[in-house]
């Protein structure tokens, strides 16, 4: 065996995503255990002992040997055609099944269906992830429209969270994506987003200070309203529905 093959293991058995400096650490933690006789009542110590003793030629076991074994093993899935392939997430390494493999997956979960998010949503979300931490009061002067019910849908589907308070009059909320955002979008950071530094450096308009008395996000605050050439205020924008139909090509689905 191998630090491929360990690094293999402890991905299967680990129900949550595993930083590289974590996989590194439980390596060392098991090695240190054999050398000092703490695995000598386990029924697998003389495989365990071979084991370290394959280890122990490797220099070091750090998250540079961590992320070289990970490789060796996707070359090594991709050689066999395997169903399944080891990547990065924000939280760490996780095994997950192919996409093309989805449609067969979804079969064992027929109550669990993928929704896509609406086009309105989609706009708020963006604003708030390549904005982050940003003020409902910011992304309402941005789409120029009340976005009320369409963050209450992002904060359910745990797509955004509340990041604390701005210091501004009325300590109004702050929002900012959440862990499931990049799973869902299958990256690492927000700077994988398309054209991050840039879209991220352009300065957005500010929203007017709210006046003295004024309260923040917490329910007194004044909404947009949209006004018609002829200066009557427009009728409420009735938003679709945040969610259609499933996407087949969601992207990979976890193992």
């Amino acid at each position: 065996m191998d630090l491929s093959a360990v690094i293999e293991a402890l991905l299967i058995a680990s129900e949550e995503p595993l930083p590289s400096s974590e996989l590194a650490r439980l390596v060392r933690a098991r090695l240190a255990d054999i050398e000092d006789g703490g695995a000598e009542e386990d029924e697998d110590y003389g495989k365990a002992g071979e084991l370290a003793d394959d280890l122990k030629q490797l220099s070091a076991i750090d998250e540079e040997a961590v992320i070289e074994a990970i490789s060796n093993l996707n070359k090594k899935y991709d050689r066999s055609k395997r169903s399944f392939s080891i990547i990065e997430r924000s939280k760490g390494w996780k095994i997950y099944t192919q996409p093309e493999y989805g449609g067969f997956i979804r079969q064992l979960f027929p109550g669990l269906k993928p929704r896509r998010l609406s086009p309105p949503a989609m706009e708020t979300l963006a604003i708030i992830a390549y904005r982050q931490p940003v003020t409902k009061a910011s992304i309402e002067h941005v789409r120029g429209v009340s976005t009320d019910s369409i963050l209450q849908k992002l904060l359910d589907r745990e797509l955004v969270k509340i990041e604390g308070r701005a210091d501004l009059p009325g300590r109004p909320l702050l929002y900012a994506t959440t862990d499931f955002f990049f799973e869902h979008f299958g990256i690492k950071s927000i700077d994988e987003l398309p054209n991050s530094a840039e879209l991220r450096a352009v300065e957005l308009p500010e929203p007017p200070a709210p006046e003295e008395g004024e309260e923040g996000d917490e329910g007194e605050e004044k909404q947009l309203a949209l006004v018609e050439p002829n200066g009557e205020p427009a009728p409420p924008e009735k938003l679709p529905e945040d969610f259609s139909a499933p996407d087949p090509d969601s992207g990979p689905t976890t193992n």
